[in-house]
């Protein structure tokens, strides 16, 4: 897929959005969703998207980035206070060559632990959904 693709209404997180694919929900507003990866990099691996769709940061409206930043932020912050990792990874890739997976618009925060490796982006295995939900909860309880 090339950066200037047609934004495919068939794809998981517009499936997400519409109720017909399931997720564990971190945060939820008009605008923006997050959720738990279940394919994490490292434990507590939350997606946020918007809800207008876009297939990357380049062909999104302003408006979009604006409140998606602002919310990628509030909800890494509270990653950080529920989660306590030594750090925080924020990614967000622009097509194919650059390692996007799913062509609609979504930054990935990664928490970062000293004695954890990351998995690679878009690889290893699914996580439990339950500890996903445990995880979710106590990153909403830092909201």
């Amino acid at each position: 897929m090339s950066l200037n693709e047609v934004y495919d209404n068939g794809n998981i997180f517009a499936k997400i959005l519409r109720g017909e694919m399931p997720c564990v929900k971190v945060y939820e507003d008009e605008d923006i969703l997050s959720f738990m990866d279940v394919f994490p990099q490292s434990r507590g691996h939350v997606l946020v998207i918007p809800k207008r769709p876009s297939c990357n940061l380049l062909d999104a409206a302003p408006q979009t980035l604006q409140k998606l930043i602002v919310k990628t932020q509030h909800i890494s912050k509270a990653v950080s206070a529920a989660l306590s990792p030594n750090g925080i990874v924020i990614t967000q890739f622009n097509g194919a060559p650059a390692g996007q997976t799913v062509f609609h618009l979504h930054f990935h925060i990664i928490p970062r632990y000293e004695d954890m490796t990351m998995s690679q982006h878009a690889s290893g295995r699914m996580a439990d959904l339950q500890e996903l939900q445990t995880l979710a909860d106590q990153i909403k309880a830092a909201l």
